[in-house]
Parts: C-alpha cells; structure tokens; sequence
C-alpha cells in the first residue's frame, strides 16, 4: 500500500520466514541498523514504542523469529505477523488489518543499503512497525482503520484519503508524552535521518492532531515530510474513528456527485 510499484494481489498461500537462508551478512545488518536506531530512539521515541521492543522480544544481536514475535502478540493484544513477499493491493492489505494480521517481508537490504532503502524491507516492516500493535489502544485504532477502508474500498477517492490519515499517523506519526513531543510513526522509527529531522529541525510544523486537516495534507514519498500531526495519547487516535467514518463517508460521497 502507499507506493508507486505495483503490488502484488494477494498471496497465494501462506509464506514462511526461511530462517536458516539469513547470511552473516544480514545477521550485521540487522545489527548496525538496530544499533543505531536504538541509541537515537532511547530519548525520541514514544515511551509505548519502546515498551514494545521489549514485549515483542526484539535486539540487536537476533534477527527475530516471527513465530516467536507472534506469540509475543497474541498475548498482547491478539494481532498477527503475516509474511508476504512485497508490496500488496489496498483490498487485501486492510482485509489483513480487519481481521489483525499486519503483512511483513523477511527480506533484508544489504550493507550498502544502509542509510536508505526505496521499498520497505524486513527492518522497517518488523522493527518500525511491529513495537506499537503490542499497545492495545493504537492496534485497535488499526483495526478501526481498516474497517473503514474496507467500508470504501471501490472509491479511489476514499481510499487516497485514507492513505493520507495512514501516512500521517501508523507511518510518521508524532506524540505529545509528559511534555515533550516524541516518535512513533514507523517511517521516522526505522529512518535515521527523519527521527532527527522529525523532532529537532526547527523550520518543520508539527501540528495538533486533527482528522480534516489531515484529509486535506498531501504528503511526500521519497523525501522527507513537510509538516508532521501530533497526538496526544494513543486513545486520541481511536477516538477519531467516528470523525474519520463522516468525513470519509461525506467526501467521497461528494466526489462521486
């Protein structure tokens, strides 16, 4: 979802993570990425962020074990790691979230990749997305997500407006923790140039929460945001369901008039 290349449909059958095939090469990868996103996210990222790399049973020196990492969910909050092989179809990608599996790669990019990657890999999928479905509050607001997409999911108009609210929230978004404005969009987490740009950049807005302002904010794939939404707790985002299910619901309604 979310970018240019065109993404598979659907995959066939079930996908297993070939463990054994990861080469010392990607064993450092992992590492030297895990490293170095760690030690600028120890004072950055949201504090229900970093509970998670905990829960789910995450370091430095492993690449996980997604069954592993699924068993941590379960009992967290019930949500799954299913394993495509790229890219999928808007249909597919929200009926996944429905129904709380959240689709991953297990392919990892290579040493000379390091500081950027075009499409998502194991790393952005797994590190930067995974930590926060062990929070009840945003894992529910991702299943509310996806029920509303699903609602609209012939209307290209609504599924582009759903797309901006994904990309601001679930891919770069940003919470107000104790004072202080943290990270906890998973395209900030995973990127090490974005967690410093996101927060300490003094020229980029960093806006309240709002769902219009955010339908209304196009938003930039290959280089870093304009502007950034900040939420107030985890709960704010699912308590803008309802708001987001009216507007959804009235703009793509008047786009087809």
């Amino acid at each position: 979802m979310l970018e240019n290349k065109t993404p598979y449909d659907f995959p066939t059958e079930p996908m297993h993570q070939a463990y054994d095939e990861y080469t010392p090469e990607h064993f450092e990868v992992w590492k030297s990425l895990y490293q170095k996103q760690l030690l600028l996210l120890k004072s950055r990222a949201s504090s229900a962020y970093l509970d998670g790399l905990d829960i789910c049973g995450f370091t430095a020196d492993k690449i996980p074990r997604l069954e592993e990492t699924n068993a941590y969910l379960k009992q967290a909050t019930g949500w799954h790691l299913y394993i495509v092989p790229g890219l999928i179809a808007d249909r597919p990608f929200f009926e996944f979230l429905h129904n709380k599996h959240f689709p991953v790669t297990t392919w990892l990019r290579d040493l000379s990749q390091l500081e950027y990657l075009e499409e998502p890999d194991m790393f952005h999928d797994v590190f930067g997305h995974v930590p926060l479905l062990s929070n009840p509050h945003f894992s529910a607001f991702m299943k509310g997500l996806a029920a509303i997409a699903l609602k609209h999911i012939d209307s290209p108009q609504a599924i582009e407006l759903m797309s901006r609210l994904y990309w601001f929230t679930v891919e770069f978004g940003l919470i107000r923790e104790d004072g202080e404005i943290k990270i906890y969009g998973a395209g900030i987490v995973s990127s090490p140039g974005e967690s410093l740009y996101a927060l300490e950049d003094p020229n980029v807005p960093r806006i309240p929460y709002d769902v219009s302002t955010v339908l209304d904010t196009p938003f930039y794939k290959h280089d870093f945001q304009k502007q950034y939404f900040v939420i107030d707790s985890y709960q704010t985002l699912f308590d803008s369901l309802p708001e987001l299910e009216v507007c959804i619901a009235a703009r793509a309604h008047s786009s087809s008039r």
